[in-house]
């Protein structure tokens, strides 16, 4: 795992409020997911090997809820 990624997920546990889609994405594709498509003007899915999806609304910054559940999905 990259450092900038490191850096990322402790910015995550510490304040999930403040992160920006942005991060989140690096954070996913980091952890094997991709952008799977764009469901309407503000959702997007990632899609990993798995099969495992997870949406989220693309917002700056994001809601914590979406943070809390990729640090779950990827075991942190």
């Amino acid at each position: 795992m990259s450092n900038k990624v490191d850096k990322i997920i402790q910015k995550m546990k510490r304040q999930p409020n403040g992160i920006r889609f942005q991060e989140l994405a690096k954070v996913l594709e980091e952890y094997g997911y991709t952008m799977k498509f764009k469901t309407g003007t503000s959702h997007r899915q990632f899609i990993n090997f798995k099969g495992d999806v997870i949406t989220i609304k693309e917002e700056n910054p994001l809601k914590a809820v979406y943070v809390k559940d990729v640090l779950k999905r990827i075991g942190i």
